[in-house]
């Protein structure tokens, strides 16, 4: 019998919506030929016709758990196409369940979720294939975002599309509320990244010609482009950069301040921000 790659039983699920077991024994069946595969599962009525990798799965449902001493936590998405399954009850207990199995087993990857057991010897990515079949829609695990550090904060905002982690530097309960504003700054924010030194060098080559480029565009002499760019750098860092922006709650004060008014060595070490 062929021996069926771990990517190709993906594929197959992701083309027919059916199981990743049901999907492998297609393909070994098949001799891993995936137009045959496909029809062995429609002949065993376990496919539908549709191909659902062509539909969009931009609804679902995002959540991010940490540990009891808060020094890890995980952020995923189950995504589907529409908002009526999404708001599901059940729906949302799956994707729960996923975060939790997520948060106490810690794996590297979303591969590495995805092989995990759901229940008994059903893996997370078996329960996610099923229920493509089930629910009729696409349904995917599309991230997994997994977080270390002294103290782990978190948002999940209440219409279950958007959720934040945030890693601060100490773990003193006193700074808990301090965390919890951070992560609700970066979920009204959306900050790059927590520093101007964590910035993507990619986002600052692009910015930088926007700059020179809006700065052409306004007559200014090629000479003065560079200047007027980087000038334009430093503004996106402190409107963009977690600790340089304007604190919500406080416009008097960047992030980065507030932390420091509540302890000299108070900050950021990391944060993820997912959302639909």
């Amino acid at each position: 019998m062929v021996k069926v790659a771990v990517a190709d039983i993906q594929k197959l699920r992701e083309l027919t919506g059916a199981g990743m077991m049901d999907c492998k024994k297609a393909l070994e069946e098949s001799n891993a030929d995936f137009e045959a595969a496909q029809d062995w599962l429609r002949k065993k009525g376990i496919a539908k016709a549709a191909k659902r990798e062509e539909r969009e799965a931009k609804e679902g449902v995002v959540v991010a758990l940490v540990n009891a001493d808060r020094t890890r936590g995980v952020i995923v998405s189950l995504n589907c196409e529409t908002d009526f399954v999404a708001r599901n009850e059940n729906y949302i207990a799956m994707t729960t369940k996923i975060a939790e199995i997520a948060l106490e087993k810690f794996p590297a990857t979303l591969e590495d979720l995805m092989a995990l057991p759901y229940e008994g010897s059903v893996t997370i990515a078996d329960k996610v294939g099923e229920q493509n079949g089930i629910i009729g829609e696409k349904i995917e695990l599309s991230r997994y975002e997994p977080i270390t550090g002294a103290q782990i904060l978190t948002y999940n905002h209440s219409n279950n599309k958007r959720s934040v982690l945030v890693a601060l530097t100490n773990a003193d309960t006193a700074f808990e509320q301090a965390g919890r504003d951070v992560a609700m700054q970066i979920a009204a924010m959306n900050p790059v990244s927590v520093s101007k030194d964590d910035v993507d060098p990619k986002i600052v080559e692009k910015e930088i010609e926007i700059g020179k480029e809006l700065a052409r565009n306004e007559g200014k002499a090629e000479e003065m482009l560079e200047k007027i760019a980087l000038g334009r750098l430093n503004k996106f860092f402190q409107e963009s950069t977690l600790l340089s922006q304007k604190f919500v709650k406080d416009n008097d004060k960047t992030v980065d301040q507030y932390l420091k008014s509540l302890n000299k060595d108070l900050t950021v070490s990391s944060f993820k921000h997912v959302w639909l």
